[in-house]
């Protein structure tokens, strides 16, 4: 037990020392426009290689993370985007968020999975199971870096709303979708025909909403009872962890989905009555979604290994080919289908050609990727897959982001 302790605390120590390198090489990252989050993965891989080399093994490794990730840093990264999210406009284009957060977004999952399963093309050991859940990991979008050059350069609120929202909503919707999928190919739920796969996932979606909902409704009340900002934000806290807990276990529905609604009510609310503009809440949660995304890219580079470029190289390759694919169906094909409703705000092509290079895989499907059974078939080519993809979102994607949203605000 002692010896267990001490592993943890010397494994905090690395990442922590891995962190601040990281962030004293931040102004390096902005001086030459390379994105912070890139920046964590290379000190990550850099640091975890030197410390192999030097012999130290903390005796840990990256399936010891798992509970953390899913239980602690998704939902601090879900609850604070829901909370600072800009609700009066993506509540003006809910319609489309939805649209592409959950019909649009199994379309990408199915099209993603089935080039992986044609591509790679080995039924015994990679079964289709195991490519459809490549696709959902893969079809949750995180434009954390994108959204930080939105803020930087001005960028229209309606493409920010549209981005964040469908990344915040499509996050929630590939956890759930993640979740019984996983339970189905492990058998643990005893799903097998089509009604019960809907009554699963309709029964997790909103139970978890009805929860979150409850949760943020009794905090807001209590909001009354207090005017002191560190009461405020101690509320907020209380409701993403009662929420997060009481519908994962104790209800056995969708956390993140609870998580994802208290956010929202709850921030929304805040917003609504703060007094004197009072800021602390919201920067106290972008300092919480800093650090739990900065832990999570430094577990990523941790546990890059060289022979997932050599071993799995073309199921990278198949990886990235396929997301790209999804991605355009859904923002070239999907997407201008949807507005032909009359009600329906047009996207011009300026603004889908940034969607289209805008839609990252980031924070949620490293973490998914992370959390994969290893009793799943085929997990490590899953896991290469999606890690494959997050490099190429991270050093090809989003360095050139800027130069498209500076095109969109010329156009303007």
């Amino acid at each position: 037990m002692i010896d267990s302790g001490m592993h943890m605390i010397e494994t905090i120590v690395i990442f922590s020392v891995l962190l601040l390198i990281a962030i004293l090489f931040e102004p390096v990252s902005k001086r030459f426009k390379f994105p912070f989050s890139s920046l964590l993965v290379l000190v990550g891989f850099i640091g975890s290689e030197l410390i192999v080399l030097a012999g130290f093994d903390t005796g840990l490794r990256w399936d010891d993370f798992v509970g953390i990730i899913l239980h602690f840093l998704v939902p601090i990264i879900v609850f604070e985007s829901a909370f600072n999210a800009n609700f009066k406009v993506l509540r003006s284009n809910i319609g489309t968020v939805l649209y592409l957060a959950i019909p649009c977004m199994f379309l990408a999952s199915i099209i993603t999975g089935l080039i992986i399963f044609i591509g790679i093309g080995n039924s015994v050991g990679f079964p289709i199971t195991s490519a459809l859940l490549a696709g959902i990991i893969l079809s949750a979008t995180d434009p954390v870096a994108v959204v930080d050059i939105f803020k930087k350069l001005g960028a229209p609120a309606r493409l920010t709303a549209l981005l964040e929202g469908e990344s915040l909503f499509n996050d929630a919707t590939a956890i759930v979708a993640y979740t019984l999928l996983v339970s189905f190919a492990l058998n643990e739920s005893g799903m097998q025909t089509a009604p019960s796969v809907i009554v699963f996932f309709l029964k997790n979606a909103l139970g978890g909403l009805v929860v979150g909902l409850l949760v943020s409704y009794v905090a807001s009340r209590l909001y009354s009872l207090s005017t002191n900002h560190f009461a405020y934000a101690l509320f907020g806290i209380l409701t993403a962890i009662f929420s997060f807990y009481f519908a994962e276990h104790v209800l056995h529905v969708s956390g993140i989905v609870s998580v994802l609604a208290g956010g929202l009510y709850l921030g929304e609310f805040y917003r609504n009555n703060q007094a004197n503009n009072d800021t602390f809440s919201a920067n106290l949660w972008e300092l919480n979604a800093y650090i739990a995304n900065a832990i999570l890219f430094i577990l990523v580079g941790v546990t890059i290994t060289v022979s997932m470029f050599t071993g799995q190289w073309l199921a990278m390759l198949m990886g990235i080919f396929a997301a790209t694919i999804a991605r355009t169906v859904v923002v070239y094909g999907c997407l201008p289908v949807f507005t032909f409703i009359p009600s329906v705000q047009k996207v011009d092509c300026r603004t889908k050609n940034v969607m289209m290079w805008g839609g990252l895989r980031g924070a949620v499907s490293l973490a998914l990727a992370l959390s994969i059974s290893t009793d799943i078939e085929g997990w490590y080519t899953i896991q290469s897959i999606v890690y494959g993809v997050v490099i190429f979102t991270l050093f090809v994607q989003a360095p050139f982001m800027e130069k498209l949203v500076l095109k969109l605000k010329e156009s303007i």
